[in-house]
């Protein structure tokens, strides 16, 4: 044996244990070499994107490497989609689901979006989100959760991990041990989880061990402080919480994924590369990276961390060689996964079937709705968190101006509310003039200054029709509020038809 084997083996093991995104629609050379020297995971994103076809071929060209490769993609089939980012989802996300609260609803939109994702090579699904949203001022889970209440996400998380492994792709439930009680974006800064422990086993883990129950093999790990667990490090860098907490506790035996290592919660703080070596030393199987740092070299910079991190004793060798080989397990099972389902088409018309299902509407509905004439629609456009997609379209002027010729539109941003009252007047009430006015709003409650400017166009018009496609607040203002849960395509119809009349 050559004196380089030993550390062609350990790069080998590094390799298998990454998850990289990369750029393009074809796949460029460097990940199909990899690809043979131990790669064992890719992760799709938007941008390698183009068409269904288009996709299923990229998928065929990285598996004429590796058959068992995993082809991972992180779409929740909501607000945050891959498949549809230029269009926006045709199917609506978690907390529409949860409204509903039809778990046979929520199993058959997962199995329609797994037959979509396996067709085009999928086999491993980041999602659902089991996080519970109990903090309504949330900036990154909000519509995202299934709910508020425990009970209902552990509900919806079993039906859409049931739903859409029965059409053979994998799912993952994120983010653990629980991203719903804080108040910090995890792309930018650390969260932190303030509960006691009795408070973190009724509010946030029952989710997860439903997820269990219903036969997840991929967990996610949050980059949050839980301080009843750890008082220094992220869950994603803390073995008490991923070994301790997860595995020995709740008793799962499946893959460990991070959150994107490249994450300002953890790659701020660590650096990506110390990051990702102190993530698989605390228990992580797979590290996820390659959303925001999709190069090559970042994928041979985490590599050699691993190795040098090895030789330093900084990683255990046999701590990498698990970690591995739960890879290769995984990768094993969702490609027989994949194999053994029963064959099935999509179902263009449920996720809008959903989407109406989850429409709730509050105020003089009998006098004010359907719309007696075209409308003015004003949309209030707030910065969105680095999980959704910027280039993905929401809203409800187009698909109302295609039921109600006639129908204008403009879209406000805040940077544009500097002098309020006189961009209102003339964006806004003006056009609205004589004519039925419709102002949508996402998240309304979380953002100050769409509040405020709700506010002064409810009271100059307080026959307004309000449409909030966010998070609902507590109050419900305008002559009627109608509330989508979600901002996907299909929410955006349902609301269309509720105005047009056409439902």
């Amino acid at each position: 044996m050559s004196t380089s084997k030993p550390g062609t083996d350990l790069r080998r093991l590094a390799l298998s244990v990454l998850q990289p995104g990369f750029v393009g629609t074809e796949a460029p050379e460097w990940i199909l070499r990899d690809i043979g020297n131990g790669l064992a995971s890719v992760v799709i994103f938007s941008r390698n994107i183009e068409s269904p076809d288009q996709l299923a071929r990229l998928t065929a060209q990285l598996r004429a490497e590796n058959p068992s490769l995993i082809v991972a993609i992180d779409e929740e089939a909501g607000d945050v989609t891959r498949i549809e980012s230029a269009t926006g989802s045709t199917r609506p996300g978690n907390l529409a689901l949860g409204t509903v609260d039809d778990t046979e609803l929520t199993e058959s939109v997962a199995a329609d979006l797994g037959r979509q994702l396996r067709g085009a090579g999928i086999s491993l699904n980041f999602a659902p989100t089991v996080d519970v949203n109990s903090n309504p001022d949330n900036p990154i889970i909000g519509v995202r959760s299934f709910g508020a209440d425990a009970k209902t996400v552990s509900r919806h998380a079993a039906a859409w991990i049931k739903g859409l492994q029965s059409a053979g792709v994998a799912a993952c439930a994120k983010h653990f041990p629980g991203h719903g009680d804080v108040a910090v974006d995890s792309h930018h800064g650390l969260p932190s989880y303030d509960a006691d422990l009795d408070r973190i086993a009724a509010q946030a883990l029952p989710p997860f061990r439903a997820a269990l129950d219903a036969g997840v093999r991929a967990v996610m790990s949050g980059h949050l402080l839980v301080p009843a667990y750890d008082l220094d490090l992220p869950a994603t860098l803390s073995r008490r919480i991923l070994d301790g907490l997860l595995r020995q506790e709740l008793g799962f035996d499946g893959l460990i994924v991070t959150d994107a290592i490249e994450m300002g919660a953890v790659a701020d703080r660590y650096g990506i590369d110390a990051a990702a070596v102190r993530a698989v030393a605390a228990g992580a199987d797979a590290v996820c990276v390659g959303g925001e740092s999709a190069e090559e070299a970042t994928a041979q910079l985490l590599a050699t961390a691993l190795v040098d991190a090895v030789a330093a004793g900084e990683l255990a060798e046999e701590r990498l060689a698990e970690a591995s080989e739960r890879v290769r397990a995984f990768a094993e099972w969702s490609t027989e996964l994949g194999r053994s389902a029963p064959a099935g088409a999509v179902d263009g018309a449920i996720g809008f079937v959903a989407a109406r299902r989850a429409i709730r509407m509050t105020g003089s509905v009998a006098g004010s709705l359907p719309l007696a004439a075209p409308p003015h629609v004003v949309e209030l456009v707030p910065a969105t968190n680095l999980a959704i997609g910027k280039e993905t379209p929401w809203g409800v002027a187009a698909p109302l101006s295609e039921r109600l010729p006639g129908t204008t539109s403009v879209r406000i941003h805040p940077q544009e509310l500097r002098t309020r009252a006189a961009t209102l007047e003339a964006s806004a009430l003006t056009p609205a003039s004589g004519r039925p006015l419709v102002v949508v709003v996402r998240d309304a409650s979380r953002h100050p200054w769409m509040g405020g400017a709700l506010t002064d166009l409810v009271t100059a018009r307080p026959d307004a029709i309000v449409v909030e496609m966010g998070l609902p607040g507590a109050t419900a203002p305008g002559a009627v509020h109608i509330s989508t849960h979600g901002a996907t395509t299909a929410s955006g119809v349902a609301a269309a038809e509720v105005l047009a009349g056409t439902r």
